[in-house]
């Protein structure tokens, strides 16, 4: 039996190799996507494929609780040396968009597979309609890339080659992507050798029963967490800005009921799945890692010491109605999945918020904006497809302390590439890459700023896809008191007469000369602005997070000449207003809620859910066409039934009548 010593040993040796792995990738990788902003993944998974190790240190943080185990099972006849990959969002539901191209390979020892490792690289194109394969306009997952089902890449230590060929012939870089396959693959038995001495350290019997131990303790932990809440039920909703190209919100719900040791995450009443790429493919399964990655992120802040693995998913169920956006059928378009997980992310913090709101921060920025560039460089007359980098907002403000800036909370684990790397790799030249000012949610623990990222072209119809615009119209909000964040853009030429905003537009052309300009959105304040001490106030204008204007208006502080007036200070704040409520969603939200009240999205809801799925997003936005002038639940019935006069093919079940009588 372990006890806890020897069980924190195994833990050690696990995550260490984990590292190992990661760091194996890192370092021979080829694009900058993976060896500089590092979106990949590698981890340590038990006989049955569940994850039991991944690293702290390197890559992506989404995927502890991550089971390959229907990937694995549709691939059969492993041997020694085995590799299996797929990047197909739904087959066995591993790959969640076509570009993270995932790997696994079986770890035998005397004949009998007693692990695995496995891991993603985020491939910079996988082709389809857009360089990078990515964008909100596409429709279905055809148009996401070249797609390959669970099977075989690497028999017995040697490479498919008409695989890699297919590949080669359906994508634009394919060094690149050869590049970095070939690299995971080095990560893979690197992850292999470690195991193998830790089952000689341990013997292949107590590495068996260690590791599943290891995934019991994390459960464990979890409950812990969750048994220092109440118990109750707690509702809360956010929207990304567009549920399709220049279209309507698209609304997620959660209802998180707290019982003892466990909880349940009930996202009945989250819009329908989208006629755009931003559906997140779960399939049904109530413990998917995307599902769950806030939760993740919840726990972890609650007890930094909890181990990351398959076990924290056990006291979690979720509740995903089959054809809504959270669980969508095939072959809705899921390329930009994260823009969605982002906002999932923003309604856990949001809920979880309520239940415990002490030890929570306010909303973090939610857009973490990958920006690709396909351009010709005119020094070698060669294509190049490269990302530059994330431009990725602010952390809320915290319960000790103000918001990270510029890449902050549930996106820090996307590294920033150094300009001179990006500019020797890609013909672009950097204007500007730094923070926002006035950004960040005001609060007695300020939001993170904002992140600001101009660049310019020098060649012909350069092609930009910016993926995951959002927070252009619904704020990162703040708590207790404290205020939304500021908002995100994207602009061509700001400040000249060939201006042009593009809001979440995320593609786009540019000719010679012409300079991009994005924004993210910064984090949301936590408490009343008025109780943050004047000097951190002063502080923030000296060092440019705050300006003068902002703050006097936000946090009711005079500075004069660099100091603070205490007189005209006092003065100001004896005229604020402190806020009510827990949460500040800012003006647009409030606006937008105004006509769309909680019973009107109900109403909206409990027709959209008696149509068949195909019927559900277009029913969906030929009601918001005819809202105008409308609002709540009578005007949302009242829009329907405009519907239904315009096109009588649309079913009208029974149960959608009587519901409305």
């Amino acid at each position: 039996m372990f006890d806890r010593t020897n069980l924190q040993v195994l833990a050690n040796h696990a995550r260490a190799a984990a590292e190992n792995m990661a760091h194996t990738l890192h370092r021979t990788a080829h694009s900058a996507f993976v060896k500089e902003t590092q979106d990949f993944t590698v981890m340590l998974m038990d006989h049955s494929g569940a994850t039991f190790a991944v690293p702290m240190e390197l890559g992506a943080t989404w995927y502890p609780g991550l089971s390959y185990a229907r990937g694995i099972a549709m691939v059969g006849d492993y041997r020694p040396g085995d590799v299996a990959f797929t990047n197909d969002p739904y087959s066995g539901h591993v790959a969640t968009h076509a570009p993270d191209t995932h790997l696994w390979k079986p770890v035998f020892v005397d004949g009998e597979i007693v692990a695995w490792t496995g891991g993603h690289i985020h491939n910079t194109d996988m082709g389809g309609a857009v360089p990078a394969s990515l964008s909100r306009a596409l429709t279905e997952i055809h148009q996401e890339g070249i797609r390959f089902p669970p099977m075989k890449l690497v028999k017995e230590g040697v490479f498919d080659e008409q695989i890699l060929r297919i590949m080669s012939t359906n994508v634009r870089k394919p060094d690149l992507n050869i590049g970095d396959i070939k690299a995971l693959v080095g990560a893979l038995n690197t992850g292999e050798r470690k195991i193998q001495a830790m089952v000689r350290k341990f013997g292949k019997a107590a590495f068996l029963e260690g590791v599943s131990a290891l995934m019991d303790h994390a459960e464990a932990q979890a409950r812990d967490v969750l048994r220092s809440m109440p118990d109750g039920t707690w509702e809360f909703a956010d929207y990304a800005d567009e549920d399709s190209v220049e279209a309507n919100p698209c609304r997620l719900k959660l209802r998180l009921t707290i019982k003892g040791d466990e909880a349940v995450l009930d996202f009945t009443g989250s819009d329908p799945q989208l006629g755009s790429s931003l559906n997140v493919p779960s399939g049904g399964d109530p413990r998917h890692t995307m599902l769950l990655v806030g939760v993740y992120y919840v726990l972890y802040t609650l007890n930094p010491k909890i181990l990351l693995n398959t076990g924290l998913t056990r006291p979690f169920t979720c509740i995903t109605p089959r054809g809504s956006v959270l669980n969508p059928v095939h072959p809705a378009a899921v390329g930009m999945r994260s823009l969605t997980c982002a906002r999932l992310r923003s309604v856990i913090f949001g809920a979880f918020s309520q239940a415990v709101p002490e030890r929570l921060p306010a909303a973090p920025a939610g857009n973490n904006c990958i920006v690709n560039v396909m351009t010709t460089d005119e020094r070698t007359s060669r294509t190049i497809i490269a990302a530059v980098n994330p431009v990725v907002g602010g952390g809320g403000g915290m319960p000790h302390r103000d918001g990270t800036n510029g890449s902050g909370a549930d996106a820090a684990y996307l590294k920033n590439t150094p300009i001179e790397i990006t500019e020797t790799e890609t013909p672009v030249e950097f204007v500007r890459y730094g923070l926002a000012q006035d950004s960040g949610g005001a609060g007695r623990w300020r939001g993170g700023l904002a992140t600001e990222m101009a660049f310019r072209v020098f060649a012909p119809d350069s092609k930009i896809t910016a993926r995951n615009r959002d927070r252009s119209f619904f704020r990162p909000w703040g708590v207790l008191g404290g205020k939304a964040a500021g908002l995100s853009d994207m602009v061509v030429n700001p400040g000249t007469e060939r201006e042009r905003r593009l809001g979440n537009i995320d593609t786009a052309v540019l000719q010679p000369g012409d300079v991009l300009e994005i924004r993210s959105a910064g984090g949301g304040g936590r408490g009343n602005p008025c109780e943050r001490e004047p000097w951190r106030v002063a502080q923030d204008v000296r060092r440019g997070y705050v300006s003068l204007a902002a703050a006097e208006r936000d946090y009711g502080v005079a500075i004069r000449d660099g100091e603070v007036d205490e007189q005209a200070t006092a003065w100001l704040r004896a005229r604020q207003q402190p806020a009510t409520g827990h949460f500040d969603f800012g003006p647009e939200r409030e606006g937008y809620e105004a006509q769309w009240t909680p019973a009107a999205y109900d109403r909206l809801n409990a027709i959209l859910d008696g149509l068949p799925i195909h019927w559900r997003f277009f029913t969906k936005t030929e009601i918001f066409r005819r809202m105008e002038g409308r609002s709540g639940p009578e005007g949302v019935q009242n829009a329907f039934e405009a519907v239904c006069e315009r096109f009588p093919e649309l079913p009208r079940p029974d149960r959608t009548r009587e519901a409305a009588e």
